[in-house]
């Protein structure tokens, strides 16, 4: 504010006198100036007579090509896109609406018409406010909603489109995503690679797959290389002619990969075929056609060709004991099963499924408490999906009463290692035994569980007691850590 004194100024009954009105000019000038807001000020007439720099900033325009100039004027000629002066004037009233400018600025302008004694309108204040930034903010956002919207839209159409069409349940996220994969690779007639443990539900997803292919009128046979006798594979996979080897039908069998043509063949435990029925194997994938053993005609095949694998088969190549040709002809489009473990999501909504089949097979009506199904969440499920559907079916069955509690259970919640032997030989401390006893236990509880809430339903104590004596433990320099 230069050129402004100070001291030119006194003070009456708190209000500001000015010497002249130049002074008085140059403070409202250098008030107008300092707003970080757009000022732009119009006679009663919608004439031009003030802007500061923030206005010219945000619009672009210069002082010397609006003032003077009516707002009609700026309107017609596109200088600006609406006003909200000529709103206020003619509502004689303040009005608020949104401006974009040639700059690419997008603002919200507040004009407010200022009257004389007689109710006339001397003076329009409009004061404008830059949204660009925020406004930015608010597009990303917007995409960004809809971009979520978009993958919730189509992961929730994946799992209604499995769920509706084959036994399988999913609830967690990773689960979820591997649905979605699983939905779009079924329509495309491509050969699919599932990993995973044994029991989580890789056959369950190729009939899915199989359902939703172009190949669903045909037939969908399953085949576990692991359960066939290396010396019958071959003939099982491919067929035999009549008098091939001693024993054979005398009509010839026909092969499980002739059976499925037209449809898909489900290659289960394809890790436990053996090196040469490997070679076999990629020759048919590459030829699409088999030769019967004994047969010297090959007979072309359309078969869509799903296999699974608990195995490393990586490793496997490592170790020379799976063709590195034949992994990469199958692994075309690998998808991965994760174990139960990994998807507790999933636990509570699996038993529920089985849970309502069994006891509408078995006409019970059975079901788990909370402690029950606390301590199923928290089991780790070595054998995935097939151990626990086998202990719900297991507790529905030998279950007394409705009610299925913790101690029904075919496992406990905390197993304990045994706790050391104390040399009876020598005097004992028998309280200071029970301590460390005691410690031992609620340290491995702990230790096992990760919570103190599940560590101390383990041991049958209450959680505050068990956070009492564990804290009381270690602050005992006599006890074992």
């Amino acid at each position: 504010m230069a050129g402004i004194d100070k001291n030119s100024m006194g003070h009456t009954s708190g209000q500001l006198i000015f010497q002249n009105l130049q002074e008085a000019h140059d403070w409202l000038d250098a008030i107008i100036e300092s707003s970080y807001d757009g000022i732009f000020i119009t006679d009663g007439d919608a004439v031009t007579v003030r802007i500061n720099s923030a206005y010219e900033l945000i619009s672009g325009l210069k002082a010397e090509e609006v003032i003077g100039r009516s707002m009609h004027e700026l309107v017609r000629d596109g200088a600006i896109s609406r006003s909200g002066t000529l709103l206020a004037l003619e509502k004689r009233r303040p009005v608020t609406m949104e401006q974009s400018f040639k700059t690419g600025r997008h603002a919200l302008i507040a004009s407010t018409p200022v009257f004389d004694a007689a109710s006339n309108v001397v003076m329009v204040v409009t004061n404008v406010r830059d949204m660009t930034e925020l406004r930015d903010l608010q597009e990303k956002y917007r995409r960004t909603e809809e971009l979520s919207q978009k993958y919730y839209t189509e992961i929730e159409f994946a799992r209604k489109q499995v769920l509706a069409s084959a036994d399988l349940v999913a609830v967690d996220p990773k689960m979820l995503e591997i649905l979605t994969m699983v939905h779009r690779v079924s329509v495309l007639d491509t050969t699919v690679l599932l990993q995973g443990e044994t029991g989580v539900g890789k056959e369950k997803v190729a009939k899915y797959i199989y359902k939703n292919s172009a190949r669903r009128d045909g037939r969908f046979l399953t085949v576990n290389c692991g359960a066939i006798p290396p010396n019958l594979i071959e003939s099982e996979l491919f067929g035999y002619e009549r008098g091939a080897f001693t024993g054979a039908n005398k009509d010839g069998k026909m092969g499980l990969f002739l059976v499925a043509d037209q449809g898909t063949i489900f290659l289960d435990e394809i890790g436990e075929l053996p090196l040469d029925m490997q070679v076999k194997l990629l020759r048919v994938l590459q030829e699409r056609q088999i030769t019967p053993l004994g047969g010297t005609k090959a007979i072309p095949i359309d078969v869509r060709v799903i296999a699974a694998t608990n195995r490393d088969l990586q490793q496997m190549i490592q170790d020379k004991t799976f063709r590195e040709d034949l992994f990469y002809r199958l692994n075309v489009v690998p998808i991965t099963i994760p174990p139960l473990r990994e998807r507790k999501n999933d636990i509570i909504p699996f038993i529920n499924t089985f849970l309502n089949e069994l006891n509408e097979k078995y006409g019970l009506k059975k079901e788990f408490t909370h402690g029950a199904l606390q301590a199923m969440v928290e089991y780790d499920w070595p054998g995935n999906v097939r151990e626990l559907r086998n202990v719900v079916e297991r507790m529905v069955i030998m279950s007394q009463g409705d009610q299925i509690y913790p101690e029904d259970l075919p496992f406990r919640p905390c197993r304990m290692p045994a706790v050391f032997t104390p040399d009876l030989s020598a005097p004992i401390d028998l309280k200071a035994l029970v301590e460390e006893f005691e410690y031992q236990y609620l340290s491995r509880a702990y230790e096992s569980y990760g919570n103190v809430r599940s560590a101390a339903a383990s041991l049958g104590m209450d959680p505050s007691t068990f956070v009492r004596k564990r804290k009381r433990y270690e602050g005992r320099e006599t006890l074992q850590k």
